[in-house]
């Protein structure tokens, strides 16, 4: 039971003053850096320990597996939460990865191709688990007036996360004698802090929720929803169009990494800098570019960035294949989709009553992105495997410029049912 301070100090929060709002965002700036700290350093092991043991070309079986396993695993994540308090599911998340981190590097003394893609499968649910439930708690606790002053800051500490995770591993690779399964253990450390942070804003009643006025309620009928409203589906044309595109754009990267950095520690060095790199790039976007395209070229524009930055850089690397170009793509993908594409994103749903943005975004959330991956990594099978004429590395680059052309298409269609949803 809280303490009657703690209950003062909750009851206060559900009308929060401003030193309240900057200490709460304070906490959340932290946990949300921790988080993906811990993230970026687990995703250059697990990528550079499956091209280890099973190589680039096996990547689309296990993102079909990883897919499939999220789709299941995400769903009885919902119905637990919907059965206890988000804090304490929380606490208990961060206690059982740290747990499973410890045994996944005392399986890798060993490691193998069946380690190696477990593995893989575990980081890229624990990235979507951690970021679900950190933004899930975080719209718990604040209103949509509070959460438009606020999160803008709350993210950015997820993008320098990145930046200092990714050079953090890089760092510890080359000055130290960790190899690169030892980053299990420093990302366990990282998730033990987040544990205790979380258990200290829990201690000081700085998650007290708001009302939701039954929106959860009505986490189904998205698809229905999309169907009804040609913006809601256009949006959702364009956030699929992306996630079908971002599977072919990281085979590509990671097979010409895997050409490049033969050596595994050697590979995994790379990977932590160039997530760095993606990181700072994107923080660079967010503070200097996305304002400036806003204001003065609108939000379309900001919209327009990325599929014309992957087009060109993909087309180059068509004709000119190296890790530079593909690295070009790559950031062209991730790293403005965690920026100006965003920022932008957030933007269109402006105009749209907040009850049916709940509904589109849990079906594109929950199901439209995980087939679409699922789309992308059989499209990769069917071009590089199943085709009698198999398209070479480079070629998958005439893959991506189509679809980037139809993604321009749809931001053109776009841009007319903007206006006239504005008017």
């Amino acid at each position: 039971m809280p303490s009657n301070d703690e209950l003062k100090i909750c009851c206060d929060l559900r009308y929060p003053g401003r030193r309240i709002l900057g200490m709460r965002a304070g906490f959340l700036f932290i946990n949300f850096l921790l988080i993906v700290m811990a993230l970026y350093n687990l995703k250059p092991a697990s990528r550079s320990l499956f091209i280890e043991y099973l190589g680039a070309d096996q990547l689309p079986y296990v993102w079909i597996g990883t897919a499939l396993t999220m789709a299941v695993f995400i769903g009885s994540y919902h119905r637990l939460v919907e059965r206890c308090s988000r804090v304490k599911v929380v606490l208990a998340t961060c206690l059982a990865l740290s747990l499973l981190l410890v045994i996944f590097r005392l399986l890798l003394n060993e490691p193998g191709p069946a380690v190696a893609t477990a593995f893989y499968i575990f980081v890229d649910i624990l990235g979507v688990l951690m970021v679900e439930q950190f933004w899930s708690l975080t719209n718990s606790i604040y209103s949509s007036r509070e959460g438009k002053s606020w999160y803008g800051f709350i993210g950015t500490g997820g993008l320098l996360g990145g930046v200092i995770g990714g050079g953090a591993a890089a760092l510890l690779l080359n000055m130290t004698s960790l190899k690169t399964a030892d980053l299990l253990l420093v990302a366990a450390g990282i998730i033990l802090l987040l544990f205790a942070l979380t258990w200290q804003m829990g201690r000081l009643g700085l998650y007290c929720e708001v009302e939701l006025q039954g929106q959860e309620l009505h986490y189904k009928g998205g698809w229905k929803v999309l169907k009804r409203s040609r913006y809601l589906m256009l949006i959702a044309v364009i956030l699929l169009l992306a996630q079908l595109a971002s599977p072919l754009i990281e085979f590509q990267f990671l097979k010409t990494v895997e050409i490049s950095y033969p050596l595994i520690d050697k590979r995994t060095v790379f990977l932590s800098l160039f997530f760095s790199l993606m990181g700072g790039v994107s923080i660079a976007v967010n503070l200097l570019l996305t304002p400036l395209i806003h204001r003065y070229l609108g939000i379309i524009a900001g919209l327009l960035v990325q599929p014309l930055m992957i087009a060109l850089s993909t087309f180059g690397f068509m004709f000119q294949p190296g890790l530079l170009l593909i690295s070009a793509a790559k950031i062209s993908d991730r790293g403005l989709s965690y920026s100006i594409n965003r920022a932008s994103k957030e933007l269109l749903y402006v105009p749209i009553d907040s009850l049916l943005i709940y509904q589109a975004k849990a079906w594109i959330d929950m199901f439209g992105y995980r087939l679409f991956k699922i789309f992308g990594s059989l499209l990769i099978l069917f071009l590089t495997r199943w085709l009698p004429a198999p398209f070479s590395l480079p070629q998958l680059s005439w893959a991506v410029l189509t679809i980037c052309l139809t993604w321009l298409l749809a931001l053109k269609l776009l841009r007319t049912e903007h206006q006239d949803i504005e008017q």
